[in-house]
């Protein structure tokens, strides 16, 4: 049994497919969100399976740390004027938004410290 967090095996079994020469996985989580299929982090990159295309056409995108210009974790605003916890991440890049929303705020904590992280390293 693997140590990398991940919600299904396939999907971090697809990531560890596609590393290159000594990239790391840090962790693969479902996406919850029609059109995502999961996101994954590595020590290099994020990588998002997107399954919007049309004629059911399916893209793996990867997403070098370097060329994110900003993370959030994006929460509804309850009608008690609080907020709910996120489950939502937003990645954005030049002239595009990705967002996600995973199965649980702690899932989707880590993925925002995560992308953070490197990012500022970048």
């Amino acid at each position: 049994m693997s140590d990398i967090p991940h919600d299904i095996g396939d999907q971090l079994k697809t990531i560890q497919a596609g590393l290159l020469e000594g990239e790391q996985v840090i962790a693969v989580y479902d996406a919850k969100d029609a059109g995502t299929g999961f996101i994954g982090l590595t020590d290099m990159r994020v990588i998002l399976q997107d399954e919007s295309y049309v004629g059911g056409r399916v893209a793996l995108t990867s997403i070098p740390y370097n060329g994110i210009h900003a993370v959030s974790l994006v929460a509804n605003k309850s009608f008690l004027g609080g907020y709910v916890e996120a489950s939502t991440v937003s990645v954005v890049i030049s002239g595009h938004t990705y967002e996600v929303e995973l199965r649980g705020h702690d899932k989707a904590q880590h993925v925002h410290d995560v992308v953070l992280y490197y990012s500022a390293r970048h």
